[in-house]
């Protein structure tokens, strides 16, 4: 039987069980697209290449799957890239498959050529530029497994147009590959290794764990759970571990570093041992890394051999996945009360909280009380800014992968596009997207894609007229010189949403606003809620750049 090149892609993804693919067609994919014609996957089309790798991600993120767009070649390229760097510096899985131009006009200028596979070394764990039709059926099924072994990212296979449009003849097309071909390898963990960290873990008095995103993309939450109950050490979380570990348990310190609480923040510091779970050591997190946990011995564990020792030095580390080391180290850990540590952390909880405020709008307030109206496994999104934090302060996360946002990359408009991606792909779960009326503004054109599938997704736009992460930094650290961080005008974001057909209000001009809240979530399919919030308003506390994580503006005094 007679094969395209194209046709072959398509086959080939859906023998990997791929449902979704987003993207946008154009003149170097357009072959795939008509391949795509008679398919079973389910095409999204995004306004944008980068909202199209971002619903992707949405997929990834809140599922066990790889995320899968399309993007054609040229402008189509360069409007993905920063979708791809997000998922690498987020650990995330993702298959990009872009259109090129054909193989003998590789280097001529092209129309619409760019280097693809240049572009996107250093921001991928794995690219191909596509030489020859017979590598398309080892590269298209090693791509997923590249993508999910190990540490997680995102993978881009670039197909020149000549290749997509060859046909061969094939006797019988290839199978799908079986499931035991691309799991995680799991490598013995060193016995000797493990007795002396668990010898450390016993024998410390005031011990942390500091949980981060490896917890999560090695599903090892339950196993953190039953560790930290059994060994009765607090847990510290990182902004991509939030939802690892239940945040109504007592053992819960919430997110620790720049806007973390005063007292997770001060707990930290007194720790005699952190044991660090799928952590990076971000500056965020950390503050000045010299002044981090100074009294505590490091142990840390990680999937990535580069990450150990990278930004702190540890006193025993080990190379592992994360679910794996904590089943291989718990039947040796200790159950033991460490009742003199843990009044402590109840006793911070209680002197060092965040702050509080009386305002009902404030987001503060407005978040938990959305919060605490809606179902534990409902899926959060944010964009980048002050509201991505006060959503990390004072969201009640209780279930894994329930916060999707971008951590490492922090990139504005990354909340609707994610939001779409999460709801197909959990169509029984409420995706709630905040985003500030900055962020906004950046992948706006996403609420067509949104409309085109009525999906579950309320947006509330914390609004305060600035950048205001930005703002705030002007006001503490440069003099409160305010220069581009203003918007002078903002448009009417209800107006917006309802020219897309999708329904919206403005909290500002409601007479019983928390009321009107209520009814919105109770509500099925999309609306975009505008919430005014002051224009001064600073999220705090806050750890100023190159100071320890005790040196917080806006947090209580460590006095004793």
């Amino acid at each position: 039987m007679k094969y395209k090149g194209s046709e072959i892609v398509i086959k080939l993804l859906e023998n990997e069980g791929v449902e979704y693919i987003s993207g946008i067609p154009g003149g170097f994919n357009l072959p795939l697209y008509d391949a795509l014609y008679k398919s079973k996957i389910k095409h999204i089309l995004a306004r944008h290449e980068q909202g199209a790798g971002f619903i992707a991600q949405g997929i990834s993120r809140s599922t066990n799957t790889v995320g899968v767009c399309f993007a054609t070649s040229g402008p189509g390229v360069t409007n993905l890239l920063t979708a791809i760097a997000d998922a690498k510096l987020d650990s995330i899985p993702l298959v990009a498959i872009t259109g090129q131009v054909s193989l003998s006009s590789i280097g001529t200028d092209a129309f619409q050529e760019v280097d693809a596979y240049g572009l996107t070394i250093p921001i991928t764990k794995h690219n191909f530029l596509i030489r020859s039709i017979d590598e398309l059926f080892t590269v298209i099924p090693e791509v997923f497994k590249i993508a999910l072994e190990g540490r997680p990212g995102p993978v881009l296979i670039d197909i020149p147009k000549n290749i997509q449009n060859q046909v061969i003849e094939l006797e019988q097309f290839p199978s799908k590959i079986s499931k035991d071909k691309i799991v995680n390898s799991k490598k013995d963990l060193k016995t000797s290794t493990l007795y002396c960290i668990a010898e450390l873990i016993n024998n410390s008095k005031k011990p942390v764990i500091y949980a981060g995103g490896g917890v999560i993309n090695s599903n090892a939450c339950s196993s953190l759970y039953d560790f930290a109950k059994k060994s009765n050490i607090p847990v510290a979380l990182s902004l991509m571990g939030l939802g690892a570990f239940p945040c109504d348990d007592e053992l819960s310190l919430g997110m620790l570093g720049m806007h973390g609480a005063p007292f997770t923040n001060y707990l930290l510091n007194e720790a005699d041992l952190i044991l660090a779970l799928g952590v990076r050591f971000d500056d965020r997190a950390t503050g000045n890394i010299e002044k981090f946990c100074p009294n505590a011995s490091i142990i840390h564990i990680d999937i990535d051999p580069s990450e150990i020792n990278k930004i702190k030095a540890s006193s025993l580390s080990m190379v592992a996945n994360i679910y794996n080391f904590i089943e291989a180290i718990i039947p040796h850990i200790e159950a033991q009360p460490r009742k003199s540590w843990i009044e402590r952390v109840k006793c911070f909880k209680e002197k060092y909280p965040l702050p509080s405020y009386e305002n009902a709008l404030h987001p503060a307030n407005i978040i938990p009380f959305i919060g605490n109206r809606l179902p534990d496994d409902t899926i959060i999104t944010t964009d980048v800014g002050q509201h991505q934090m006060w959503v990390a302060q004072r969201y009640p996360f209780k279930k894994t992968k329930s916060l999707l946002t971008s951590s490492g990359l922090g990139t504005m408009g990354f909340g609707i596009p994610v939001a779409i991606g999460a709801a197909l792909a959990n169509k029984d779960k409420t995706i709630i997207d905040f985003s500030g009326d900055g962020s906004i503004l950046m992948n706006i054109q996403e609420l067509a894609t949104l409309a085109d599938f009525n999906l579950n997704i309320k947006i509330f736009i914390l609004n305060n007229h600035h950048l205001g992460l930005v703002r705030q930094q002007q006001e503490l650290f440069y003099n409160e010189h305010y220069i581009a961080s203003h918007f002078i005008s903002n448009p009417n974001f209800k107006v917006i949403a309802e020219g897309f057909g999708i329904p919206a209000c403005d909290l500002g001009t409601e007479d019983e606003p928390l009321k009107k809240l209520e009814e919105i979530l109770s509500i099925d399919g999309p609306y975009l809620i505008n919430v005014p919030i002051k224009e001064a308003e600073n999220v705090l506390p806050m750890v100023p750049p190159g100071e320890s994580n005790i040196e917080m503006i806006g947090g209580e005094g460590l006095n004793d």
